[in-house]
């Protein structure tokens, strides 16, 4: 067999893994970033000056954000519950020696007016937070599911199944949806034709993105999984289409009902999948002649991403609400984690008395799965963010970026701040993140073409993709500290 057809059939006939293993994995992050927070703390309390220089932090941030999830979908995934277990604990230590170090009375006024406090930032932190782990996860994920060290199980299923890559794609529309200018109530400036033009030539770089990787690939004899996409199609055309047609629906349709709109669409496009032979013609594996035959997955699973994004401007518009209270987070961050765990029973009816989830075909259990999962990540990362503001409130000590920061600090604490943001990884990528995902892309090819991934051993392979997240960190953290942003569209 040559050696692309090994690599079509090492990423094929794939099932997936549990739902609890995927939601496993969205309770590592949270802690990778508490642990980050609370380590920075307790260096600044053991007199440590903040902020440390541009390469200490960047080195500091990779080893606590980004390595751990390389390491976690590679030679630790048989353990990951472990490793959970073992960083939760060693955080609560911490976490209890900050919180012996005030006097008892101090303790008990603090945790009695916690909920009282209000906070201050530009941004919603685990929005954002959420939005960059995506992408960062999948940069990890687009490499390393080409070597074995990367669990089957993880890599996207073939028809059916939920594993952590169908996860990411589904995670990654709703990531954009979030933060659309509908979700966070800007204004349309102009006719509604007018803001639909605009919306339609916005999309050029992702149309010119998707061609040239489809030149690229056809051009270099680059293995694909043709039952992902189609022949022609890929995620960037996905994106684009989504973007246009979900603009034209938020002019038509209130935004305030966008669920609704998402599920009325995501129902009828199952009930066409069950009552018609649109099911067997996009799972059919067989000739592909014809435009619509040969892309049939890219082009009928858009009508679930629309879904998927129709989802996501519903939440966005909730979550980027502005609000200035502790106690008002904490009731947002329940909100979502009782949702997600109703979405979740509706998905496991939905499984049980339909079909179960499909990504090829982006069907109704997939919609559902992708935003009740979406959901449980979010409410991971706000726990997250609100323990680590008591943490900053019980120490005095707001040195921490990407994240809340109590009102009321000095002006020398708030150019600390400032700093801090212009050395953090997090909102590095934050600011780049489509060319984060470019630059992903092209590193995947190029890592292909040099490195033999099949025979890779395990130790390798790890060497190879944490080398391959620094080198992508290193370019989008220069491009931050320097304050350049590529965005010309």
């Amino acid at each position: 067999m040559a050696e692309t057809d090994e690599k079509i059939a090492f990423v094929s006939n794939l099932n997936g893994t549990t739902l609890v293993e995927v939601s496993l994995g969205s309770v590592l992050a949270p802690l990778c970033l508490l642990s980050r927070g609370l380590c920075l703390i307790l260096f600044h309390l053991n007199k440590g000056v903040l902020p440390l220089s541009k390469s200490a932090n960047l080195v500091l941030d990779f080893t606590m954000l980004i390595m751990p999830l390389v390491l976690s979908c590679t030679v630790l995934s048989d353990v990951l519950h472990w490793v959970i277990i073992g960083l939760a604990g060693v955080e609560l230590t911490l976490y209890l020696y900050l919180f012996q170090n005030k006097k008892p009375s101090s303790r008990w006024n603090l945790t009695e007016s916690f909920a009282n406090i209000n906070v201050e930032s530009r941004q919603v932190p685990f929005v954002t937070v959420f939005r960059v782990l995506v992408n960062v996860k999948t940069a990890i994920s687009i490499l390393a599911v080409d070597f074995s060290v990367f669990p089957r199980r993880y890599a996207k299923t073939e028809t059916y199944g939920t594993g952590v890559m169908d996860f990411g794609v589904g995670a990654y529309v709703m990531a954009n949806a979030m933060v659309c200018p509908e979700a966070r109530g800007k204004k349309i400036q102009g006719s509604k034709f007018s803001h639909l033009v605009k919306q339609l030539l916005s999309v050029w770089p992702l149309l010119v993105l998707g061609f040239a990787r489809l030149l690229s690939l056809k051009s270099s004899g680059y293995h694909e999984h043709v039952t992902e996409y189609g022949v022609h199609w890929n995620f960037f055309f996905t994106l684009a289409i989504v973007r246009v047609v979900a603009s034209a629906l938020l002019v038509v349709f209130p935004i305030k009902i966008s669920w609704l709109v998402a599920l009325l669409l995501s129902g009828v496009y199952q009930i066409m999948l069950e009552t018609t032979d649109l099911k067997s013609f996009i799972i059919q594996n067989g000739e592909r002649n014809g435009f619509l035959q040969a892309n049939k997955e890219g082009i009928f699973s858009v009508v679930g991403y629309i879904a998927v994004y129709m989802f996501g401007v519903q939440v966005g518009l909730y979550v980027m609400q502005t609000r200035t209270l502790v106690r008002d987070w904490i009731r947002v961050v329940r909100n979502l984690l009782l949702t997600s765990f109703g979405l979740f029973m509706v998905l496991f009816a939905c499984q049980t008395y339909i079909e179960p989830v499909s990504r090829r075909m982006a069907n109704f259990p997939f919609c559902i799965w992708t935003l009740a999962q979406s959901l449980f990540f979010l409410s991971c990362l706000g726990m997250a963010d609100i323990v680590l503001l008591f943490a900053k409130v019980i120490s005095n000590c707001s040195h921490v970026s990407a994240s809340w920061n109590p009102a009321g600090r000095t002006q020398t604490e708030r150019k600390i701040t400032n700093k801090l943001d212009t050395l953090c990884l997090v909102q590095s990528v934050n600011r780049n993140q489509l060319l984060y995902f470019l630059l992903a892309n092209v590193m995947t090819g190029l890592t292909n073409v040099f490195v033999d991934t099949l025979k890779s051993s395990y130790f390798f392979a790890a060497c190879v993709l944490l080398c391959y997240m620094f080198m992508n960190s290193l370019v989008i953290f220069i491009l931050h500290i320097k304050n350049v942003t590529i965005k010309f569209w």
